[in-house]
């Protein structure tokens, strides 16, 4: 009998830790402890109705205990919604102390809404404290004479809360201020103007509301670094010379061409006549052939006429000799 109660014994032991373990782990008695010594009210049902609901409820006390230590009015209802929806509940609690810190008027509702958007609520509320310098990247412009201008700028920015949700970022403010620099140095009648009033620029391109529509309040637009490009002008001067000699060329080429295929078809047609004079020349001897049988050219008319022939000969002779 008692080898059977040591065995027994032995069985129930570990079956009763693994009993308290789970009791533990449904209950979470410390938790619970913890957030009473805090001030905190939180039910132990409330936080086993969190482990039914597949919520960690370590994520949602501690967060609570916070807030409530920094006067937030924050209740475990809306800490569990926000956690259920995918949101990070301590980073929202963290700006929602920032932000009253600082003074800055920023609900829950606001806060959720903002990390749920996918943006950085605490880091939202910090720039807001302390404004960013976005720095663009160097923005290609060319003045009126055709130099270029290589431009970088700092923007400084303050993160506005009310257009956190639904405003564009920092690649919007990016491409607008690009867009007026690109403006503003192609007004410019020459690139010495720019490099005089660097900050002309910047005026020009704050004046334009270049943060409407977007998540950032722009406090200042200075320009960085200002450098001399390429004379794009004369290159493309050079570039529209090069084409037009190209195209002379070819037109030349063309009138060459047709000209040899002429010439070609100026020598076939000579060809063509030298043969019918041929043809000609060998009907002479028949036709005086024929005259002599019809008597009509006598044996002295033919030497008379071959006498002609003879002196007309030298006498083209002479005349190319002299």
């Amino acid at each position: 009998m008692e080898v059977i109660m040591d065995v027994s014994i032995l069985i129930l032991i570990p079956i009763l830790l693994i009993g308290i373990m789970v009791f533990l782990y449904v209950v979470p008695l410390g938790l619970w402890v913890s957030a009473l010594a805090a001030g905190v009210n939180v039910g132990i049902f409330t936080l086993v109705g969190m482990r039914l609901r597949r919520v960690n409820p370590s994520q949602i006390v501690m967060p609570l205990i916070k807030a409530n230590k920094a006067g937030l009015d924050v209740n475990v209802n809306q800490l569990e919604a926000h956690y259920l929806a995918g949101g990070d509940v301590d980073r929202v609690v963290d700006a929602l102390i920032a932000a009253e810190r600082a003074s800055i008027p920023l609900t829950f509702e606001r806060s959720a809404a903002i990390d749920l958007a996918g943006r950085d609520v605490l880091e939202a509320v910090q720039m807001s404290v302390n404004p960013k310098v976005i720095e663009t990247p160097i923005i290609s412009a060319v003045a009126k004479n055709g130099i270029e201008l290589k431009v970088r700028a700092r923007v400084t920015v303050r993160a506005n809360i009310d257009r956190l949700v639904g405003g564009a970022g920092e690649a919007t403010i990016i491409a607008r201020v690009g867009e007026g620099i690109v403006t503003t140095v192609g007004s410019s009648e020459e690139h010495t103007d720019v490099l005089e009033n660097p900050d002309h620029i910047s005026r020009t391109v704050l004046g334009k509301g270049l943060d409407a529509g977007t998540a950032f309040e722009i406090l200042s637009i200075d320009i960085a670094d200002v450098d001399v490009g390429r004379n794009i002008g004369a290159q493309l001067q050079t570039d529209q010379a090069e084409a037009d000699k190209k195209i002379a060329q070819a037109r030349a080429e063309e009138r060459r061409a047709m000209a040899v295929a002429t010439e070609q078809e100026m020598r076939a047609k000579t060809q063509d006549m030298q043969a019918k004079v041929v043809e000609a020349q060998a009907e002479v001897p028949k036709a005086l052939a024929e005259a002599f049988r019809n008597g009509n050219l006598g044996v002295m008319d033919y030497y008379n006429m071959n006498n002609i022939i003879a002196d007309t000969k030298m006498r083209e002779n002479l005349a190319d000799s002299e």
